[in-house]
This record gives structure tokens, sequence and C-alpha cells, in this order.
């Protein structure tokens, strides 16, 4: 079986170290594609690049908005050493550069048995009793002429029933979202997916500031953590600070066993 996001981010060597690719349309908040899904695509690159299998470090500067298009990805590897390998990638619409970035690649996670951890897993109902993202609380049902946004249609949100007051028109002051992201067509979950679901849950910010709208990613950050388990992942994300028209949100992945897997820190744009 071909996965949606397999097709979405697939890419296709053009010598020079260059890749083509396709900005599939379907992965977009409001005709933009969302920044995860760019991560996620220019990890592709990188990987492949450099011969790794895993994206274990990777920051995405955003410089354009993209959608429904060919791309190209211009990568260079940096170094390659015995644990990870370097390289920058640069994807560009035409003569338009829309995303620049750096990632380190691996094909494992060095092993430690030391441990320090200060954040558990957010408490989360279970993935099938959490609220689907297209409704606008526990109790309310979906409506089936409500047309959810292009990365919905092919990322499964559920959110905790106390951080959607935002869809509601009724945001509870407290910049804090949790929820379970999966794929809606099965696909298992894997490293490549959690550089996307990093940005697919509905910014923090949401239930502070309004309604919601388009938020433009500047910089976003990931880190692999731990290795997947094939099933929905818990997240949470929050932000502490938003001024002067920008926010960071700091997000969190766990498998539902409580293993962290993955980090992120994005800086954005208020809503537009």
């Amino acid at each position: 079986m071909t996965f949606r996001f397999d097709e979405a981010t697939r890419v296709h060597a053009n010598g020079d170290d260059t890749f083509l690719a396709r900005v599939h349309d379907g992965w977009d908040i409001g005709g933009n594609a969302n920044g995860g899904y760019l991560l996620a695509l220019v990890s592709a690159a990188m990987c492949k690049a450099t011969g790794r299998s895993l994206p274990v470090a990777i920051s995405c500067h955003y410089l354009g908005p993209v959608n429904d298009a060919d791309v190209v990805i211009e990568t260079r590897v940096v170094k390659t050493g015995k644990a990870f390998a370097t390289a920058h990638a640069t994807m560009r619409h035409g003569d338009r550069v829309v995303v620049t970035a750096i990632g380190t690649c691996g094909n494992a996670l060095p092993p430690g048995a030391r441990r320090h951890v200060t954040q558990e897993m957010a408490n989360l109902p279970d993935f099938a009793l959490a609220v689907p993202r297209g409704e606008t609380g526990p109790n309310a049902n979906p409506n089936p002429n409500a047309v959810m946004p292009g990365l919905m249609q092919n990322v499964d949100v559920r959110l905790h029933p106390d951080d959607t007051g935002f869809a509601r028109g009724a945001p509870n002051g407290q910049a804090l979202v949790r929820g379970w992201c999966a794929f809606r067509d099965g696909r298992p979950v894997d490293a490549l997916a959690l550089t996307l679901f990093c940005d697919s849950l509905p910014p923090a910010m949401f239930n502070v500031a309004g309604p919601p709208g388009w938020v433009p990613t500047v910089q976003l950050s990931f880190y692999l953590r731990g290795i997947p388990d094939g099933q929905p992942v818990a997240a949470e994300f929050l932000t502490r600070q938003l001024r002067d028209g920008m926010f960071e949100e700091d997000g969190t992945m766990w498998n539902a066993s409580g293993e962290l897997v993955a980090q992120s820190r994005q800086l954005a744009l208020l809503p537009r």
C-alpha cells in the first residue's frame, strides 16, 4: 500500500546533490503548505543526501509560502562522521527560495542509560476518547458540511477537551494545547512523520490571542529523541512569550507508553 505521506515527501535525485520534489496540495493551512510538511520534505532530502535514515536535528527557516508546486531541493553535505552526518538544504520554487535548512542525520540514536526528566507525558484521554480536530467540544457532533484545512484531511488530530475553547470562541486563557497525532490513512508513525507532527496541532496561542488564522512560521527546530512505535503519538505544545507580533512554541511528543520521541521549538508570527 502506498501512503499519502510517502507520496508527498518523495524526493528524486537529479545529480549534483540536487533533488526534485513536489509540494503536494492537501498538506496546507489556508492554501499555504504547513511548516512541518516542508520540514519533512527537506528532511527527506537531507537523509537521502547523507545516506542516513533518521532526521536527528533539523533547523528550518521559512522565506516564503508555497503550495501545490514543483520544487528543487539543493543539498550540500558539510560533514560525515561515524554516528551522524550534517547537510545544508535549500528549497527553491523557480528562482524563489522557499526554505533553507541545516540538519544532522543518523541511522540510530546514541545509547545511554543516564536520565534526568522534569516533564512527563501529557495527561490525555485515550486517542479514541479525545476530541477530533473537526469538532468544537467533547460532546459536539462533527459538521459533515464543514471543510477542514487541507492538512487535517491527512492528519488525524485529537485534542484534550480542556484545550478546545478557541474553536468555540471561548479560549481558556492558557497558551497550551495537548493532543494526539496519527495519519488518517493508517500509515505507521515513524521518525519522518514526527517532523510533520511537530507543527500539526493548532497553535497553543489560539487559546489566548483570539480567533484562529494562518500562523506563518519564521523558524522551526526539530529534535528526534526516541524511535516511534508506529502508533499515534501524544503531544503537548506551550507558548510562554507572546509579544511584538511574534510568539514561540515549545513542543514535546511521546509514544503512548510515555517514551519521549521528539521535541521542537518554533518562532512564528501572529495569525493573519
